[in-house]
C-alpha cells in the first residue's frame, strides 16, 4: 500500500510464502499450523503481522504486515485549527473520550497523536491486544495481552490487564481497542475516578459507538438491566470522536459529539448526543470536562 492505494509488487507461491511466515514467526515463539491456522503478532520493530493458512484461508496462505510511522502525525493532519483546539480542550479538561471509526480509518494514529500532547509527568498506562501505541511520554507503561502458548502458558487477557492497570496508578488509562469483556472493567474504572482516559472502538458513527459499547457490556454482564448499562456509559464517557477516510489516504476527524446526561434519569436511559464539530467546523462548546 502506497498513499492509500494497493499495487502489485511481485508474486510468491504458496510454498515460498509458508517458509517466509515460518521464518517471521520463529523468533516470536509463535506457531502456525492446522490446529492454530491464524496468528496475530508484533514484530521486533513494532510492525504488526497477521498470517492465515489453510484450511481457514481457502486459496492458500495469506500474510499481511502492518507498519507504523516512526513519528506521530501532527494534530492538524486530522482536522482544522478550530477542531484541533476542541480536541485539545477535551484532553486538558480530562474528559473521557472514545475514538470511533471503521478499519484503517486512523483511530490508533489519532490516539497516538493526542497522547503526545499530554502534560509532562502524566503517567499513561496503555492496554492493547497487540501493542501499537507509542506516544512520546516520559512516564509510559505499555501492557500487551498474550494468547495461550503451545507449551501450556495461559492467556493474559485485556480484561485482566484493565484490572492490573488500575493498580499501577495511571493518570490516564488508555485501552487501544474495546472489543470484548474488557469493556466492563473500563466502564467501572471510568466511573471510579480514572478521568482523562481514552479508548477506540470500531463503529460507523458517534451514536454507533455507544450502541456497540452497550452491546459489549451486555455480553459481558447479561444480568445488567439495559437502563443501568446506559446510565453507566453516559456517566463514564464524555466525548466521542469519529474519524473516517476521505479519499484514498487522508484520515480526518468527521465529527465530535458530547454525551448528554439526563438529569432526572427518566425513561429507558436512552443516550443522546450533542454535536460539537462536523468536519472542520465547530458548532458547539464542550461542557463535560472533569477538571
Amino acid at each position: 500500500e502506497v498513499d492509500g492505494r494497493t499495487r502489485r509488487a511481485g508474486h510468491l507461491d504458496g510454498a515460498d510464502l509458508t517458509v517466509v511466515i515460518e521464518r517471521i514467526l520463529a523468533p516470536l515463539g509463535r506457531r502456525l499450523d492446522r490446529v492454530n491456522p491464524i496468528v496475530d503478532a508484533r514484530l521486533a520493530d513494532g510492525s504488526r503481522v497477521c498470517a492465515v493458512i489453510p484450511p481457514v484461508a481457502a486459496d492458500g496462505p495469506c500474510l499481511a504486515v502492518r507498519r507504523f510511522r516512526d513519528r506521530s502525525l501532527p494534530l492538524d493532519a486530522f482536522c482544522g485549527p478550530e477542531v484541533a483546539a476542541l480536541v485539545d480542550h477535551a484532553l486538558q479538561a480530562r474528559s473521557n473520550v472514545v475514538v470511533g471509526g471503521a478499519t484503517s480509518s486512523g483511530k490508533t494514529s489519532l490516539l497516538n497523536t493526542v497522547l503526545c500532547r499530554t502534560q509532562p509527568g502524566e503517567r499513561i498506562v496503555t492496554i492493547e491486544d497487540t501493542a501499537e501505541l507509542l506516544p512520546r511520554s516520559d512516564h509510559l507503561v505499555r501492557l500487551e495481552a498474550r494468547p495461550p502458548t503451545p507449551d501450556g502458558l495461559p492467556a493474559v487477557t485485556l480484561e485482566q490487564l484493565v484490572r492490573t492497570a488500575m493498580r499501577l496508578r495511571p493518570d490516564r488509562l488508555v485501552v487501544g481497542e474495546v472489543r470484548g469483556a474488557e469493556v466492563l472493567g473500563l466502564v467501572q474504572a471510568l466511573n471510579t475516578g480514572h478521568d482523562g482516559s481514552w479508548s477506540t472502538c470500531h463503529a460507523n458513527g458517534p451514536l454507533d459507538v455507544l450502541h456497540r459499547l452497550e452491546t459489549l457490556v451486555l455480553q459481558a454482564a447479561p444480568a445488567w438491566p439495559l437502563r443501568a448499562v446506559r446510565q453507566h456509559l453516559a456517566r463514564s464517557i464524555d466525548v466521542v470522536i469519529h474519524v473516517a477516510r476521505t479519499g484514498l489516504a487522508a484520515r480526518r476527524i468527521a465529527e465530535v459529539a458530547e454525551i448528554v446526561v439526563d438529569a432526572d434519569d427518566a425513561g429507558d436511559g436512552t443516550i443522546t448526543l450533542r454535536t460539537l464539530a462536523v468536519g472542520d467546523r465547530v458548532v458547539g462548546h464542550l461542557s463535560r470536562g472533569r477538571r
